[in-house]
């Protein structure tokens, strides 16, 4: 005889099939039904988050930290419609997680019943995919499909809004042996013949360039890049979503490329005869302006999704394919050409190269006034954390310098908002990280701005035994904003002042959150101040490091402009002839 349960008893079981191990979650009266069998869930921990921005962000962290798939829960209404901004963020930046929305009772939806809302027409177009749920015996199966679908393929946000009635109504539980989705068949393989002719433009190149994408780290094919790398000789940058892809301290590693990448970076692509982009999507921020960009270059573009490839720019060979794969398979091929006696010869390329990263090394001055410069806290942070622990920055200067000072090594020890750009983005990311992966340290490396926007899930943090360490960038601004007010706005400083030095007092304030509450303010202090924060392991931490305001990033393509005039700092531009 086939057990009778409810559709919210048949939800937890579903999530207890799906392997679901941490769910980020507020309850509230449409999703109400099924606080109360998760209450008796062996295996699946909820985390009372603060904020359902927090959960989704904190379900983004896990997924990062982790290569799982995240889970972040919510009530109808508003509850649901604060999820929209961690669920367009992980679209964006092609994250695996899966979100859980109460709906209104069925026979209510489309009347402006009391906290509706059409989460799936507003999440339809920053979803991978979304189901609305109105019969229990769907549950199980949308569940196990919106796994699968999150986490396959190019990873996306799936959501799932379940209507309370549905959740309340008596079911019996039937997890689905196989998935049936029609039209839903990701293309791992490549094919083989494009995978030739990349091999052949490869070895004939005289100026090639990796340009690696996030989508190597999903796809786990950091060994199979280095081999690659390593086999033909090819300089290689790393995006802001690739940062840890490969290890910076390889000679052929030029940096990260983009508005504010490495000069060799930005230059290797403008320059290049011939772009192998991995698992990249040709964003306007590594671009600059798009008719401008690489006017030399060929293009080998491999990416799992089939509608990134010509997207932004047209590519000479496209590849649709697990970048695993692909790179593998390259690989091989390659391999074939050198044994018959084609190697490409890169020998000038790589040393003018190499003569960029010596002239134009990332660098910054120190404050002349005694303060704390914000390049240096991060850079001392990175060194003394090591490679080994985890970063998560927030958006703006210090997720930029967070980026160049700290040196990756590791794949999965950088986690970012680097599409959506959402402030408020770190400190819940790194909740998440620090549950998916309890052994490591993880870092917050957030501004003022950005924390003041989320800062409350380090109360969540506290009483689930969640020790984040957290460093503050505090310079008193919103210090992107005000760089450009600096370079284009002739220094009028409209709202961007927010008096952080006075209030809110961070350290009362990481005290009165049950954290330990630190403050750095000048450079001799830095060390002692990151050791002893490393030290703290009973709750989180808030280091509150009071830095100068003027610092800026630098090297820096102005938005919509060419990379040709990347200024390595104010007012000064990169030569490229290495004889001038």
């Amino acid at each position: 005889m086939t057990e009778s349960i409810t559709g919210a008893q048949s939800l937890v079981r579903s999530l207890e099939h799906a392997g679901v191990d941490v769910v980020f979650g507020i309850p509230g009266g449409a999703i109400l039904p099924a606080y109360d069998p998760l209450m008796d869930s062996p295996s699946v921990r909820h985390i009372l988050v603060r904020h359902e921005q927090g959960a989704g962000h904190a379900a983004e962290g896990y997924a990062q930290a982790t290569g799982r798939v995240g889970v972040c829960m919510a009530t109808s209404g508003p509850g649901a419609t604060n999820l929209v901004t961690p669920i367009a963020d992980a679209y964006m930046d092609s994250v695996p997680i899966v979100a859980i929305t109460g709906q209104v009772p069925s026979g209510a939806i489309g009347t402006d019943a009391f906290q509706e809302a059409d989460i799936r027409g507003i999440t339809m177009p920053i979803t991978k995919h979304n189901y609305l749920v109105t019969d229990p015996a769907e549950i199980p199966r949308a569940i196990a499909e919106a796994f699968h679908i999150a986490g396959t393929g190019r990873p996306g946000p799936v959501l799932v809004d379940i209507a309370k009635d549905a959740l309340q109504a008596p079911t019996t539980f039937d997890w689905p042996s196989q998935l049936e989705l029609p039209g839903y068949r990701p293309v791992t393989r490549p094919h083989a013949k494009q995978v030739r002719e990349a091999a052949r433009m490869i070895v004939e190149a005289r100026r090639p360039v990796l340009y690696v994408g996030g989508g190597v780290i999903k796809a786990h094919a950091t060994a199979e890049l280095r081999r690659l790398a390593e086999l033909t000789g090819i300089p290689l940058t790393t995006t802001l979503m690739a940062r840890g892809a490969f290890t910076d301290s390889h000679p052929l590693h030029l940096g990260m490329p983009g508005m504010h990448g490495s000069v060799a970076a930005v230059g290797a692509l403008q320059k290049s005869d011939l772009i192998i982009a991995l698992g990249a999507r040709f964003d306007d921020r590594v671009t600059g302006r798009l008719d401008s960009f690489a006017p030399g270059a060929r293009v080998i573009h491999a990416d799992i999704d089939p509608a990134e490839i010509s997207k932004n720019r047209v590519a000479d060979v496209p590849i649709v394919g697990d970048a695993r794969e692909v790179i593998a398979d390259l690989v091989v091929a390659i391999q074939a050409e050198h044994d018959a006696g084609r190697v490409g010869d890169y020998a000038e390329w790589v040393s003018l190269l190499d003569h960029m990263k010596a002239t134009y090394p990332l660098g910054y001055d120190m404050p002349t006034d005694g303060s704390l410069s914000p390049q240096f806290v991060i850079e001392r942070l990175g060194r003394i954390a090591g490679p080994e622990a985890i970063y998560a920055a927030g958006v703006g200067q210090h997720q930029m310098w967070a980026a160049q000072f700290i040196q990756y090594e590791l794949p999965g020890t950088w986690l970012n908002s680097g599409g959506a750009g959402t402030m408020g983005y770190a400190v819940p990311a790194a909740m998440g990280a620090k549950v998916g992966r309890p052994e490591a340290t993880v870092w917050a490396v957030d501004g003022d701005g950005c924390f003041q926007m989320t800062n409350q899930e380090l109360v969540t943090s506290a009483i689930n035994d969640i020790p984040i360490k957290v460093a503050l960038i505090n310079n008193s601004s919103l210090g992107m904003v005000r760089q450009w007010q600096t370079l284009f706005y002739e220094s009028r400083y409209s709202n961007t002042d927010l008096h952080s030095h006075r209030i809110p007092d961070f350290v009362k304030l990481a005290d009165a959150y049950g954290c330990h509450g630190l403050r750095c303010e000048s450079p001799d202090e830095v060390d002692a101040t990151i050791e002893k924060a490393m030290a703290l392991d009973d709750a989180p931490v808030v280091v509150d490091f009071v830095v100068n305001k003027d610092a800026m990033v630098w090297p820096m393509v102005a938005a919509g402009t060419s990379n040709d005039d990347i200024k390595h700092a104010r007012d000064l531009a990169p030569t490229w002839d290495r004889g001038e």
